[in-house]
């Protein structure tokens, strides 16, 4: 069996390589068994989930890795982030939820993450890991660097939909990655017979992926497997799926009562102790037992060392609460008005033009999804970018939880991700990769994760699409911190900012409305950008201030002139962007008007629009002169038959009708 050299690229005796396997396991033992003392003693906060018994298949997964490999992990992750580089130090300190912790405090037990050791993140969502892996791998393929990632799973993750779609998108892509199943025969409380019925060899099989089998608790085994493993992926052979057989010997928790098995099974198990397997295999190499134990000795004095360091550390200062939840945004100035002569063209034009004027500017930018590329998109947006930026416009299966995963991994990994969601409905079948991963790994990392990715969707009632295909559902976005949330409403907002969305150092939603692809307006220049989180007043007035985002802008505008031949005049405020808010566009024409109404296109219970009306009867409550009032579809979902839809979706009457009824309050 052949050995791969340390990390540090200085090749060993076979000797030296065993015990320094042995003491990157050790040092994982010891510093788990101290976190659960911690724990017990309260100076460790939230939960816990350890990894004893499980040591040799994270050394031996992470004994071939170079440093620009990659790994995710899971929430029993300390084991994975250990063998692959990071301080036992920073890592005791982040347990302690401490300032100084590897993630500043903010992640704790289940989120560490150092992406600049590779290490893109232990997870508290189950299979969240895998179609992050398939992002990192991606941004390695584009890269040709020969970077393989390694994806740390259980096998309770194999219920998940998301180890479905990673590992197929995987395979389809041909990506350089492996899957490694640490297969502890438990998913929480149950055995695994009662949760599959397939074993993972069929499941590789039907996948079209190589498969392999290795006892997890002994570690000269794992490394040798993944020693050929990852040499034949970085050559091109593929992705891979591993697993490793291993117990875990806590609970699926600290403090879990682990009525689910029998003492007696667990004390059978520990005669397979992966330190014990590895102190026989040094026996067998000619290493004294005392060698073994001079290293157990230095790493309880490292442990003790790191603890009683965290201990003396500060927690997070309350100031810094808001801290990391997005990166600071390079200051946009307005750009001047587009002159009256400029040339004609339509949103779908501006769609595509952004995305090719970014692709050409950015080898770091790469589009993804459905039909997006052969197929030019559903719509035809992206029709010939595919050919023209070969390898970095790809289609994907159906598969969004893959496709926003891949993005957020992609993005971690430094490049620059513009992802399409087909219909803005289908957000709730990927909701946790953006709810959990992107909005929040930068925050929960304490900033060391980077999260430039770009979510292209679009929606629109009003052409009988029904209750799936008709869903404005921004506020539910907006409700996450973290996220951006952008709906331009003309053809130069959305080419201005598509482009800013692809540059912004944050995660952004982009939702485009498919009525106004046909929508024409003067093109703007190559170079135009719209800044971010800035709102537009649209059309000047003195009467009333109406807020609106996307298509009803138009309505608005439109509304707004109707008002004006009655003698009412309008001012028409365009948010541009819904998160972040722009508060103080929406109070500064208040103030001027003393009247705000508030149109859009979702339901009018706990939307924007609600959110906006707050703000008026907080902030700007003394300067209302009449009741803040929304139009807006009413909780129904969208119907199907026209005339249901036209009596659900407001329009330019209905509109204008809400505005004189306030004018003459």
């Amino acid at each position: 069996m052949t050995l791969a050299p340390q990390m540090t690229g200085v090749r060993s005796t076979h000797a030296e390589q065993l015990l320094e396997m042995y003491r990157r396991m050790s040092r994982i033992r010891r510093f788990e068994q101290r976190a659960s003392d911690l724990y017990k003693a309260t100076e460790i906060p939230g939960f816990l989930h350890l990894s004893i018994g499980q040591e040799a298949s994270a050394v031996g997964a992470c004994w071939p890795l170079r440093d620009t490999d990659g790994i995710t992990s899971t929430h029993r992750g300390h084991g994975h982030v250990l063998a692959k580089g990071l301080d036992t130090a920073s890592m005791m300190a982040e347990l302690m939820g401490k300032e100084a912790g590897t993630c500043h405090g903010r992640g704790g037990s289940m989120h560490i993450a150092d992406p600049g050791l590779g290490i893109y993140g232990a997870n508290g969502i189950v299979g969240a890991g895998l179609p992050i892996a398939t992002g990192v791998a991606t941004a390695a393929k584009l890269r040709d660097a020969g970077d393989v990632v390694v994806a740390f799973f259980g096998d309770g993750a194999v219920a998940q939909g998301m180890f479905h779609e990673a590992v197929n998108l995987a395979a389809v892509w041909d990506l350089p990655v492996v899957f490694l199943c640490e297969n502890n025969h438990y998913s929480e409380f149950s055995p695994a017979a009662e949760q599959h019925r397939a074993p993972l060899s069929a499941r590789a099989a039907g996948y079209g992926i190589a498969y392999a089998h290795v006892d997890g608790n002994d570690v000269l085994a794992v490394a040798g497997i993944m020693t050929d493993v990852v040499e034949r992926i970085r050559h091109g052979g593929g992705p891979v799926l591993l697993e490793a057989e291993t117990y875990r010997w806590h609970g699926h928790y600290e403090g879990d009562p682990q009525r689910y098995r029998s003492p007696e099974e667990v004390a059978e198990a520990k005669e397979r102790d992966p330190l014990l397997v590895a102190r026989r295999h040094l026996a067998a190499a000619g290493v004294d037992a005392s060698q073994a134990d001079a290293v157990d000795e230095e790493i309880d004095k490292e442990i003790d060392a790191a603890v009683e360091w965290a201990r003396s550390l500060p927690e997070p200062a309350p100031e810094t609460l808001h801290d990391f939840v997005s990166a600071p945004r390079t200051a946009v100035p307005e750009p001047a008005p587009l002159p009256a002569e400029a040339e004609i063209f339509r949103s779908m034009d501006a769609v595509r033009l952004a995305l090719e004027h970014e692709l050409a500017a950015d080898p770091a930018v790469f589009v993804a999804g459905i039909d997006v590329g052969a197929g030019g998109n559903v719509f035809g947006l992206t029709r010939g970018l595919a050919q023209a930026f070969p390898g970095r416009v790809r289609d994907t299966p159906i598969s969004e939880s893959a496709i926003l995963g891949t993005a957020v991994g992609a993005a971690m990994a430094g490049m620059k991700p513009v992802v399409e969601i087909m219909y803005m409905d289908f957000i709730g079948v990927c909701l946790d990769m953006l709810l959990n991963q992107a909005a929040k790994l930068r925050f929960m990392t304490g900033g060391r994760a980077s999260m430039p990715l770009v979510v292209r969707t679009q929606f629109g009632a009003g052409r009988s699409s029904g209750s799936q295909h008709s869903q404005s559902l921004e506020a539910l976005l907006a409700h996450i911190p973290g996220l951006t949330v952008v709906m331009p409403s003309n053809p130069a907002d959305t080419y201005g900012m598509l482009r800013a969305a692809i540059q912004d150092p944050n995660p952004v939603v982009f939702v485009e409305n498919r009525l106004q692809y046909g929508l024409k307006g003067p093109r703007p220049p190559a170079d135009h950008l719209i800044p971010l989180g800035r709102a537009k007043v649209v059309r000047e007035g003195t009467d009333i201030t109406l807020v609106s985002w996307s298509r009803m802008v138009q309505d608005c505008l439109a509304a707004a002139e109707v008002l004006s031949g009655e003698g009412v005049s309008v001012e028409v405020v365009d948010l541009r962007t819904v998160a972040p808010l722009d508060r103080q566009t929406v109070l500064t024409s208040l103030a001027k008007t003393n009247r705000l109404v508030i149109a859009h296109e979702a339901v009018r219970d706990f939307g924007v629009g609600a959110e906006l009306a707050a703000l008026a009867v907080d902030e700007g409550f003394w300067h209302l002169d009449a009741p803040v009032t929304r139009v807006a579809p009413p909780p129904v979902p969208a119907p199907y038959a026209p005339s249901l839809e036209r009596a659900w979706l407001p329009s330019q009457d209905t509109i204008a009708e809400t505005l004189r009824r306030i004018a003459a309050v």
